[in-house]
């Protein structure tokens, strides 16, 4: 049995998937509830408060780990962060598909970091997605963007508004549209710490 209800491919409706559909549906309205939630605790000029509410919203986050304000998150519950890194100020982390980053990470105000994007030659404009990884003591510069799949490796430099579409390898610096190695840290045996988080920022 078919109902003369269809997608928005115009492919007509089972009542199962009619279901499976308005499920769906009830779910995405509860995650973007949370993820609106998780805006509104952003703004809020206390850090402790707002890391013990992004853990209860199922982000694993590392001790001594600083979220700035203004931070937004897709679906926060595939979101990993180790410890001792710093998220800059309206940052935008994508937990649609797994998104971890790793210990030491520097991450300046701004930067989006996504794992789910349309697939531009598909008809139906469908959404693909895969995990982003960050490895330990990686430094991203102010609005730079990094796209699905993409892994940057130890120690790597990504440099201010640079679009990272590929793999980084380990200490490389990279800058530009699309991000390009332009040089390397000399420096191979890193064991900085980032040190204490500004509670109010």
């Amino acid at each position: 049995m078919q109902l003369p209800l269809a997608d928005k491919t115009g492919k007509k409706l089972t009542p199962r998937e009619l279901a499976g559909k308005g499920v769906n549906r009830i779910g995405n309205i509860i995650l973007e509830f949370e993820v609106y939630l998780l805006y509104l605790t952003g703004c809020i000029p206390f850090h402790h408060w707002r890391r013990f509410v992004y853990r209860l919203a199922g982000i694993k986050i590392g001790r001594g780990t600083t979220i700035h304000m203004g931070t937004s998150f897709y679906d926060p519950k595939n979101i990993q962060i180790g410890s001792d890194t710093v998220i800059g100020e309206k940052a935008v982390l994508d937990g649609r598909a797994p998104l971890t980053i790793g210990n030491h990470v520097a991450i300046a105000s701004e930067v989006m970091v996504y794992n789910s994007e349309h697939n531009i030659d598909d008809e139906y404009f469908p959404a693909s997605e895969a995990p982003v990884t960050i490895d330990d003591y990686v430094f991203i510069g102010p609005r730079a963007i990094i796209l699905p799949g993409v892994i940057i490796g130890k120690g790597a430099v990504v440099g201010a508004g640079a679009v990272v579409t590929k793999d980084v390898p380990p200490s490389a610096i990279v800058g530009g549209v699309p991000a390009k190695i332009i040089g390397e840290r000399r420096n191979k045996e890193l064991h900085y710490k980032l040190g204490r988080a500004r509670w109010f920022r």
